[in-house]
């Protein structure tokens, strides 16, 4: 489909077919996950969740809007790339040939995993540490309670400086175009979706020696701040290992910690709000134009 697109040779053309792609598509992935654990959500899921409050229906709105805010710029890279192919500035190709089969396949497949997930630490790291990359970046903790919605809510330049792999790798070596756009939609996103979910995994332990949880992700939205990068990798934990930027307090407890210490009872969810996502599907709702803060997102900004 990327090469059919591709030869179009258009590049505002194809950018406006991949971001309206995109649109459907990390729309759907992160509101298939929102309505099965936000809407009416259950004790029994409830106690799974590592911040037992539910975000306001306004600070949702806004990590919408910041999602496709991000969207736009993110989808340029991908849309340079085809257009790069199609001028001789790229070593992107379609299909699969004897010079590129399944053994370089698999080789393309890890470069781009480990590649990019070290330039998305790298990145995310230095844009707690630098002054004016927090300027940027600190726009994205103002969801310190994030949702699936959260993925990619950020400002303009840290969504296009994330998704320059996806020009760079192809001008270095031969890649794939469907295996690495495949790769950031389905594989990062998705995988983006698990660290914004706001959950945690029975099965895998909130403090996991070797990949980074959604606990230490929702971790990372709730306490790190500027020059304090705690746990900024997206996929391995061996860089903030690396990098000394793994939290050690216990001012945040995971959601299995608070089940241990009995405080995800019953009657405590009873007292948790539920807030009213119905809004969200009315169009009077996005029409409306500036809404005043709630108090716990001006309260975020104040602090930042």
């Amino acid at each position: 489909m990327l090469c059919e697109i591709n030869a179009w040779g258009n590049l505002p053309a194809v950018w406006l077919a991949i971001t309206s792609a995109a649109a459907v598509g990390i729309t759907g992935m992160s509101a298939v996950v929102f309505w099965a654990y936000y809407v009416n959500p259950s004790y029994e899921m409830w106690r799974y969740k590592s911040n037992p409050k539910y975000p306001t229906v306004m600070m949702v709105k806004e990590e919408i809007q910041q999602m496709f805010k991000g969207m736009f710029t993110a989808t340029l890279c991908p849309a340079l790339t085809l257009w790069m192919t199609t001028k001789g500035y790229s070593q992107a190709y379609c299909g699969v040939s004897e010079s590129h089969g399944a053994g370089h396949l698999l080789l393309e497949f890890w470069v781009i995993w480990i590649g990019t997930d070290f330039f998305e630490f790298f990145y995310h790291w230095i844009g707690h540490r630098i002054s004016f990359m927090w300027g940027i970046h600190k726009h994205h903790h103002v969801f310190y309670n994030p949702s699936p919605f959260a993925v990619i809510a950020d400002e303009y330049v840290d969504q296009f400086v994330r998704s320059t792999p996806l020009c760079l790798l192809p001008m270095m070596m031969p890649i794939n175009i469907d295996l690495m756009f495949g790769v950031y939609v389905i594989f990062f996103y998705g995988y983006g979706v698990y660290l914004h979910w706001g959950y945690e995994l029975e099965a895998l332990p909130a403090d996991h020696p070797f990949i980074n949880t959604s606990f230490q992700h929702y971790l990372h939205h709730a306490i790190s701040v500027k020059n304090k990068p705690y746990h900024t990798g997206f996929f391995f934990k061996i860089w903030d290992q690396m990098f000394g930027s793994i939290y050690k307090g216990d001012v945040v407890i995971s959601a299995m910690e608070a089940r241990g210490r009995g405080l995800r009872t019953r009657e405590a969810f009873d007292k948790i709000e539920k807030p009213d996502y119905s809004p969200l599907l009315r169009l009077s709702f996005w029409l409306k134009g500036e809404v005043e803060d709630s108090p716990a997102m001006a309260e975020s900004k104040k602090s930042m």
